[in-house]
This record gives structure tokens, sequence and C-alpha cells, in this order.
């Protein structure tokens, strides 16, 4: 499960631009790094949520064998299609951004039309069809 974190990214990131020296950034703050694979980071968060994998795989425009495949580490999702399950699972932004880091994806960034949608879409828990609506009235790449 993932550890209880006191400290936001922008704390963290902080910190370590202010660290006289790595070893006490590491040592300090050692219980706030990310040492789960996608699909353990995924399933922290499902867990967490009043959900079925079968609504998740509704709610985030999937197939319920794929969602499967996903949570049990034997497929590694798209960006877009993990962006999917963030959004159906109504992960937190710091929660989205690891794991698009995990995955060794871009993060979302407000300065990128696309990524302002959906990141709007997720601090604001926008159903999926309505991001992807929006996605494409903005004439952005869709979600799905």
């Amino acid at each position: 499960m993932i550890s209880v974190r006191s400290k936001s990214t922008d704390d963290l990131h902080q910190e370590l631009m202010s660290a006289p020296d790595i070893d006490l950034y590491i040592h300090d703050n050692c219980e706030c790094f990310v040492d789960q694979s996608v699909a353990e980071q995924l399933q922290a968060i499902f867990e967490q949520k009043n959900i079925s994998k079968a609504a998740l795989a509704r709610i985030a425009k999937m197939s319920e064998v794929y969602l499967h495949q996903v949570f049990s580490g034997r497929r590694n999702p798209s960006r877009d299609r993990l962006l999917c399950l963030c959004i159906g699972l109504e992960a937190t932004l710091d929660e989205t951004q690891s794991l698009l880091r995990q995955a060794a994806y871009a993060p979302l960034h407000p300065r990128q039309k696309r990524d302002a949608v959906i990141l709007y879409g997720l601090l604001h828990h926008t159903a999926l069809d309505v991001i992807n609506d929006k996605l494409f009235a903005e004439n952005e790449k869709a979600l799905f």
C-alpha cells in the first residue's frame, strides 16, 4: 500500500533544491519515495475506493480483460489509458503525476492545452466523457 505522504511533490522539490547534501535529503524523506510498480500503485489507489473493477473498466472505457492485465502487471497502459484509469479512480493530482512518472510518461503540464483540460477534469472530478468532449471541442486528441 502507498505510504502516507505528508509532503507534497512541490514540498519535496523545494527541499531537494535547498538540501545541502543528497544523503540528508534521502534520509529525511525515505518514507516519501515511491517504490512500487504502476500496477502496485494502481492497486493501492483502487483499494481505497468503493468501486468494483467491472465498474472501473466501464468508467475508464476499457475492457475488463485489459484492466485485469494492467492490474496484474502483464500490460503497461499507454499514457492516455493510464489517465483514463486515474480519472475513473478519482485519483488525486499527486497520485496521477506519480503514476505517470513511474510509468516513464510525461506528467501533466498546465502549459499544454490538452493537459490543462485533463488536469482541470481531474481536479474537479469531471466524468471521462465530459473531459473527452472538451478535448474534442478544443481540437485536441481525445483520451479514448
